[in-house]
């Protein structure tokens, strides 16, 4: 039986109640499982799901979702046979059955009625589209990061969600963890003190990759993965999941990739006070052009905002003397400074200065965020309720304009004006196209 045929959440009620003639006539039984009944979840609680890139990152959210027992995933798509293949029989393996469909085209999974949720994970250009589909289908979305390769993209998505009510998560999973946001709210409470400054770094951006083009294996739909990227030959290694993050047709890199994590930190524990404008700086360190990456490998930025906070936000390795201060030589962090101490926050722990900042115990008239211990929860949870997730559409955008004017700083060269409320550059008309990319027929926003 194919999961097209299956009593779904949006169908079960009309099911159920055997609204058809044909059903009057006869006894309808349900299943014990539909009914929810020996453990199960009714098919009118669950939500159904479909997984539009099953890379390394989608199947590890693709993961959570399986372990969540009120919700089902009912196919997958990618445009590489081997995934396809690898990614469905786990999802069958997972529910004792071979029902889950599998596509090659992102719009015929969306266009099924009977699916809620698409969980976006395809290489970095298509995730605009692809959730702008979802979004126009009336499903809602976890996408995962970055947003768009370009502003324009990231604005187009976010009309979208507002104009059909999409209930949207995005992939920055680090607010679902408790010292993510106990390091926010110790900035946001000022018991560091009167917050000064904020130092982010992330890991840094490949290099290499062979530039050999070679014939189309007959594994992967070569123009359906170009998509709205300019035309290529195909070339191995502009394809592996090892290089194309760093390929500038198809990513920001981890100044986006990797750094929308620390930054969106920097951005929930900083506030109103890293919501105005801001003048920002930089310098990027290049790859070797003979090979097929050309995304920054490193970066050092100083963005000084109208409030007095200064964010500086490099690529690893990062300064020695934050590794000193910190105590860390992870990869990545968000650290905040105040005028009576700091804290520090990575997935390896959290750690302040004084210790005894980490024992607080939060009073009645203190600021404290939403709280959320798994991602893909708290966005099934938002389905249902119909609230804003705890990284709803415009909260990523904020995070994801961070990565693109300090991309485009790097590449200017320049000191640069921000104006947020405008959402472009102030008097600078190069680095404003910069905010617009182009799409190769026939995509289009």
């Amino acid at each position: 039986m194919s999961e097209h045929s299956k009593t779904s959440r949006r169908g079960f009620i009309k099911q159920a109640t055997g609204l058809t003639l044909g059903a009057l006539g006869f006894p309808y039984i349900v299943r014990p499982a539909a009914l929810g009944k020996a453990g199960n979840i009714a098919a009118s609680e669950r939500i159904t799901v479909g997984c539009v890139g099953v890379g390394p990152q989608g199947t590890g959210v693709m993961r959570n979702f399986l372990g969540q027992k009120d919700c089902r995933v009912v196919g997958i798509c990618d445009l590489k046979k081997p995934r396809r293949e690898q990614v469905s029989a786990l999802v069958n393996k997972h529910y004792g059955d071979s029902d889950c469909a599998v596509y090659t085209d992102y719009r015929e999974i969306i266009a099924r009625d009977d699916i809620d949720v698409i969980l976006a994970a395809p290489t970095d250009h298509w995730h605009v589209l692809v959730a702008l589909e979802a979004a126009r289908a009336g499903k809602d979305i976890y996408l995962e990061k970055p947003m768009g390769l370009s502003l324009a993209e990231d604005q187009a998505l976010r009309e979208a969600c507002h104009q059909y009510g999409t209930i949207f998560q995005f992939g920055t999973q680090q607010r679902s963890n408790r010292n993510f946001r106990f390091a926010c709210e110790l900035a946001l409470n000022e018991r560091i003190g009167k917050l000064h400054t904020i130092n982010v770094w992330s890991p840094g951006s490949a290099s290499g990759g062979s530039r050999e083009a070679a014939p189309v294996p007959d594994w992967v739909d070569y123009e359906m993965w170009l998509g709205p990227a300019p035309y290529h030959p195909y070339t191995p290694n502009r394809v592996s999941n090892r290089w194309w993050w760093f390929v500038s047709d198809y990513a920001l890199g981890f100044i986006a990739g990797w750094g929308v994590h620390p930054l969106d930190i920097a951005l929930w524990g900083g506030g109103e006070k890293v919501a105005c404008p801001v003048e920002l700086e930089g310098k990027g360190v290049w790859p070797d052009p003979n090979g097929v990456c050309d995304t920054a490998m490193n970066w050092n930025i100083v963005c000084r905002y109208d409030s007095g906070i200064t964010m500086n936000y490099t690529g690893n390795p990062y300064p020695e003397k934050w590794k000193k201060r910190y105590g860390r030589t992870t990869g990545h962090g968000t650290a905040f400074e105040g005028s009576e101490g700091w804290v520090h926050v990575d997935r390896a722990g959290i750690n302040a200065h004084p210790k005894e900042l980490l024992d607080i115990e939060w009073g009645p008239n203190d600021t404290r965020l939403i709280e959320s211990n798994n991602h893909v929860r708290n966005l099934l949870d938002c389905v249902k309720t119909r609230k804003d997730t705890i990284c709803p559409i415009d909260v990523a955008v904020e995070a994801d304009i961070i990565c693109h004017i300090s991309d485009i700083a790097i590449r200017q060269e320049e000191k640069l004006r921000w104006d947020p409320a405008q959402e472009q550059f102030v008097n600078n008309d190069a680095a404003n196209r910069r905010l617009v990319r182009a799409m190769r027929s026939p995509w289009r926003l």
